[in-house]
């Protein structure tokens, strides 16, 4: 079964320490964050019967010390005749600067590995140059993008200064590692959770518990875009200290949902840079 490009998801640095333009600094917490995925809906074109698992992620750094995060998914994905369990590892490293990621990316199928993708993404002056070491050498631009911490404090940012929708490009690593996509983000009211949220006991832990509520629709810009559907749509909720829950994950044949069943929070070290 194929597995989808975005089942690794894009929430891979939610977590930074950094001056923005329009507030004070923001802190956000080194954690980790443990998700039950379980399937929504899934049309007869997908052949999918089931999917349940679980999601590992990992924030550690600062803007001092950079910026690195880990991500497994284990999943099993249940067809009428058959089924396969799928673990997914994922190490990314994001320069504090914005201007180098490396990331590399292991899939197993039943234990045995089926794909290595690994490489490091430099910005040179407004493009993108990407060099990839697996699965086989190769350099090309992708023009300019952002990386995934600078496309989640961009969200942010934006929340805080009451916008509520726009697009931009980003490159993740995620996939093939070959292109950066467009993205389309929708920002809604920042709200608290309800008494009888399911995620709530995991929340205990955060002093705050109010949270945007975000979707984001990824595009593949290689093509023209006219009535083009994302390939992908991604809901959750992002609280202001980098913790993400209640995901929801729209693929073109099946949905999966992601629920925060554990949280821990993180040695932090200083956010402070000497001087």
């Amino acid at each position: 079964m194929r597995i989808p490009r975005r089942l690794v998801l894009p929430i891979i640095a939610l977590c930074v320490f950094v001056l923005s333009d329009t507030a004070a600094a923001r802190f956000l917490l080194p954690h980790r964050a443990v998700y039950d995925m379980t399937l929504i809906k899934a049309s007869d074109r997908s052949g999918i019967a089931d999917v349940t698992g679980r999601m590992i992620y990992e924030f550690y750094g600062s803007a001092c010390l950079d910026y690195t995060t880990n991500t497994r998914i284990v999943t099993r994905i249940d067809s009428v005749t058959t089924s396969g369990l799928t673990d997914q590892q994922m190490t990314t490293f994001e320069a504090a600067d914005g201007n180098t990621f490396s990331f590399m990316t292991k899939t197993y199928v039943d234990q045995a590995l089926q794909k290595e993708v690994r490489g490091t993404a430099t910005r040179e002056g407004q493009n993108v140059m990407v060099r990839l070491e697996k699965p086989e050498h190769k350099d090309f631009d992708i023009g300019s993008t952002q990386f995934p911490t600078q496309h989640m404090l961009d969200i942010m940012n934006r929340a805080d200064a009451g916008e509520t929708l726009y697009e931009t490009r980003l490159f993740d690593g995620v996939g093939d590692a070959d292109k950066a996509m467009t993205t389309s983000v929708l920002i809604g009211k920042k709200a608290e959770a309800e008494k009888n949220d399911p995620e709530a006991p995991a929340l205990a832990k955060l002093e705050k518990d109010r949270a945007w509520p975000i979707e984001v629709a990824y595009f593949d810009d290689s093509t023209e875009r006219g009535d083009e559907l994302p390939q992908t749509i991604i809901n959750l909720k992002l609280h202001e200290n980098g913790i993400a829950r209640d995901l929801v994950m729209n693929y073109s044949n099946f949905s999966l949902s992601g629920k925060l069943v554990k949280l821990e929070l993180l040695d932090m070290k200083s956010g402070i840079c000497d001087k």
